[in-house]
């Protein structure tokens, strides 16, 4: 009985320690109160702010569409790297994994550094032109994108290109019409991924973006800095948003995954 009870017991325990304190800044947004540890009333005044101060809305928008066009670049590099080290030679497929792994482990900072000297410093280019830090964030989601579509390659029949070829596929055609269908839900789990990094990440974007641009991080951590009270409890609102988003996408991957999985069986079991 106790051999049941603990396990269970510790499970509750990590997910209270991971889900309470999101729950709580969920609940203080809908509050008009200042600072965690008081509730005077509840108030939709941050949703309001959030949607109407110009100042965030450009934040948040101009966010967004660096998030997007960062996850679409990496997505096409992390697939095309993923599919090139499958179907490479072992030592060469070997030394690609290898060197994937670096900017996993290594430090955001390092890497912002790195980012921020090569193209900054040595090759002069300019930090209003957004390309250092489009160069930083790719460098940091590519990884993830290819560790995403690399298992599923490892699921796949290794055989089927040459199969298509041997039918008259032409490489691209194989390529597009047999491969890729059978790799969109790694593809998409590595672009959904892409965005949140792009989201989360403040040491290369502190690094390598243009003065007068922020991100959702930059800014998060600039406005904790300053005075402005209403700024700062908006954005309880907008991580309330933003955390419900993510549940959303990750319970709408988990259905279409067990939906794939059963039609799968069911086509197994009609055999």
């Amino acid at each position: 009985m106790i051999k049941k009870i603990l396990p269970a017991l510790w499970l509750a325990v990590v997910l209270l320690f991971l889900y309470v304190p999101v729950c709580l800044l969920a609940v203080y947004s809908f509050t008009d109160s200042s600072m965690i540890g008081s509730i005077r009333r509840f108030s939709l005044d941050n949703y309001r702010v959030l949607f109407t101060e110009p100042e965030l809305r450009h934040m948040i928008v101009g966010t967004l569409l660096l998030a997007l066009a960062v996850s679409a670049i990496s997505t096409v590099l992390g697939t095309t790297g993923a599919i090139g080290a499958f179907y490479a030679k072992r030592r060469r497929r070997l030394c690609l994994e290898l060197m994937n792994q670096i900017p996993v482990v290594n430090a955001e900072v390092v890497t912002g550094f790195s980012v921020c000297i090569l193209l900054i410093v040595f090759l002069k280019i300019d930090k209003t032109t957004y390309i250092p830090l489009i160069a930083g964030l790719v460098s940091l989601c590519s990884p993830f994108v290819y560790l995403s579509v690399l298992p599923r390659l490892k699921q796949m029949d290794a055989g089927i290109y040459e199969a298509a070829l041997d039918l008259g596929c032409t490489p691209w055609q194989a390529l597009r019409k047999v491969v890729l269908p059978q790799l969109v839900p790694g593809i998409f789990s590595g672009f959904v991924m892409s965005v949140t990094l792009t989201l989360d990440d403040y040491f290369i974007s502190t690094y390598t973006k243009p003065t007068l641009f922020d991100t959702i991080s930059t800014y998060v951590v600039n406005a904790t800095k300053g005075e402005q009270t209403e700024i700062k409890t908006a954005l309880w609102a907008l991580s309330t948003i933003l955390f419900l988003c993510v549940c959303i996408v990750v319970l709408g991957m988990n259905l279409l995954g067990r939906k794939e999985q059963g039609g799968q069986e069911g086509q197994g079991s009609a055999r």
